[in-house]
């Protein structure tokens, strides 16, 4: 597309029709249409979203829509199936779709079937899940392995971290996972604590096993291994790796590698052998249920039409948030403490694929991509900053995610938790009004600070309960809004230069706060702060026998 999106017919009438249904409120949408709340809804695989509390109407629908047409969405959908190059900057394909093909469904790229490979990594995850569990596959002094610590970061950490807590209710076996990704020694330290080396196997995780912040933590724990069994041999025993490079696993010292493929992102890679903590706790059986909930969103996706498309819809809404309504962020509020990790998950997944400030042509963008998501489950998050949400004036769409079944028999307080799931939507979306407070009994006086404005926008997610399968047709589903904004926006949501530089600069800086003498390369903040870090650290000298015990 060689013309900039802002000179599109459609982008121009959707920038138009922005300003012509700003002054209108979500109480007058519904108030014009009685049956707002049923037509604004969709359902697949599982999942009811009810999108009717977005301030949008039939018009911004069919307006979006000629955009995604515009932007060739369905072919640039296909392509991706297909397993065409759309990471252009990296020329590769996308194939994450391909992790949770069924079996006996092959998928050729370059003369290969990848989907017998992927399936090929699955039995040798299942099987060495069998050995670990039935306690065929011992540590080194011959005792059965009862810890996991899975070594990674970012995809290879945040994926594996948020599953492997929303499925607690459903782990099969008696292993204890523990997770390690900061560089800061005391994440190690603390996931360590109180572990026995001779029990506990380490899954290092490094699609190039090149990461710096996962090597250093990986030899870490191998010194703690050796140290705590006495016999570097012992490495092969409780340390497995889950790599594309095979040769650099093996020089570690590791046997047993799970393979990983270059078409495949850290940040969309959980269900791949990344997934093996996933695995060795809750089993093969139900890693297989969480995959084939995964596959359905992905041919729903792939085959739905574009107005009853669950992850186009979310796509399209957030694009008319952030390019047309300058909305700077949006709220990940999922209504069940077991998806605690799941809005730091997103973060990864939606920042890292659509911060972009250039088109796929290169040329930079001239409107807003790639909002701030964050959040934090209901009912904690009322209690920390829906303040904001609801008075702070800052236009702030918002995700609630919700159960019908909880997984405790405590249905009453489930239900208690629905209510305030169901009742932060209607607040936020219709507040209050001056006659209504006096009839509450608000003094005038007060009537200003107990004003709650509303026409504040959200989804609403439903399914059944939260189990493996609807918790990958969740994950698929952000999945493939994300990349449906990308394609509006003509950005690459496969490529993450961003983290490049500074990774290239720690090196640099590492050799400078090695060095007695500053270089004049660098800028005076940063000489100044080096100056004081060499001042203090040569002052205090850093003594364990006063380190605080963790």
């Amino acid at each position: 597309m060689n013309r900039s999106h802002s000179q599109l017919p459609a982008w121009q009438a959707l920038q138009a029709h922005a300003i012509q249904l700003a002054p209108c409120h979500l109480r007058q949408l519904f108030a014009d249409d009685p049956q707002r709340g049923q037509r604004f809804s969709a359902e697949a695989c599982g999942w009811y979203l009810n999108y009717a509390k977005n301030r949008i109407t039939a018009t911004t629908l069919a307006l979006l829509l000629q955009l995604a047409n515009a932007c060739q969405l369905r072919p640039r959908i296909q392509a991706m199936f297909a397993g065409e190059a759309v990471n252009v900057t990296e020329q590769r394909a996308a194939l994450h779709t391909a992790l949770r093909l069924p079996a006996g469904v092959a998928l050729w790229r370059d003369g290969e079937d990848i989907a017998a490979q992927v399936h090929a990594v699955l039995a040798h995850m299942a099987a060495f899940t069998g050995q670990v569990v039935e306690g065929r596959w011992r540590g080194y002094s011959g005792l059965p392995i009862r810890h996991v610590l899975n070594i990674g970061i970012g995809g290879s950490d945040l994926g594996p971290e948020m599953v492997y807590q929303a499925l607690r209710h459903y782990r099969h076996s008696r292993l204890d996972c523990r997770f390690v990704s900061n560089l800061d020694p005391c994440d190690f330290r603390a996931a360590t604590d109180g572990l026995n080396p001779a029990e506990t196997l380490v899954i290092v995780c490094s699609k190039t096993f090149k990461t710096q912040e996962t090597l250093v933590n990986a030899q870490r724990a191998r010194a703690w291994i050796v140290a705590g069994l006495g016999d570097e041999r012992a490495v092969a025993r409780h340390c497995v790796a889950v790599s594309a490079n095979r040769a650099a696993a093996q020089g570690f010292g590791i046997d047993c590698v799970f393979g990983l493929w270059d078409w495949d992102g850290g940040r969309y890679s959980l269900d791949s052998a990344i997934g093996l903590s996933t695995m060795l706790a809750i089993g093969p059986a139900q890693f297989h249920a969480m995959l084939a909930g995964f596959h359905a969103m992905d041919q729903h996706f792939l085959h739905a039409p574009l107005a009853d498309n669950l992850p186009v819809l979310m796509g399209l809404l957030a694009v008319w948030y952030s390019s047309f309504l300058a909305a700077p962020s949006v709220a990940i509020l999922p209504y069940a403490h077991d998806l605690k990790r799941f809005p730091a998950y997103l973060q990864q997944l939606t920042m890292e694929s659509n911060g972009k400030s250039v088109t796929l042509a290169g040329r930079p963008v001239d409107y807003p991509t790639g909002p701030v998501y964050w959040g934090e489950p209901g009912t904690n998050g009322q209690h920390a900053f829906y303040q904001l949400l609801h008075q702070g004036g800052q236009l702030i769409p918002c995700d609630l995610i919700g159960f019908c079944h909880g997984l405790t028999a405590d249905t009453g307080q489930h239900q208690l938790l629905v209510a305030h799931l169901l009742a932060q939507g209607q607040a936020l979306a219709f507040g209050n009004t001056l006659a209504e407070q006096r009839a509450d009994g608000v003094p005038d006086w007060l009537l200003p600070h107990r004003r709650f404005a509303g026409n504040h926008p959200s989804n609403t997610l439903l399914a059944e309960r939260l189990t493996p399968a609807s918790l990958g047709s969740l994950v698929a589903l952000y999945e493939h809004s994300v990349f449906t904004q990308a394609c509006l926006w003509q950005i690459n949501p496969f490529d993450q230069w961003g983290v490049e530089l500074g990774k290239t600069l720690a090196r640099q800086m590492q050799a400078e706060l090695a060095s007695a003498s500053a270089s004049v390369r660098l800028d005076s903040a940063t000489l100044a702060l080096i100056d004081y870090y060499r001042t203090h650290q040569a002052s205090s000298p850093c003594d364990s026998r006063s380190a605080p015990t963790l």
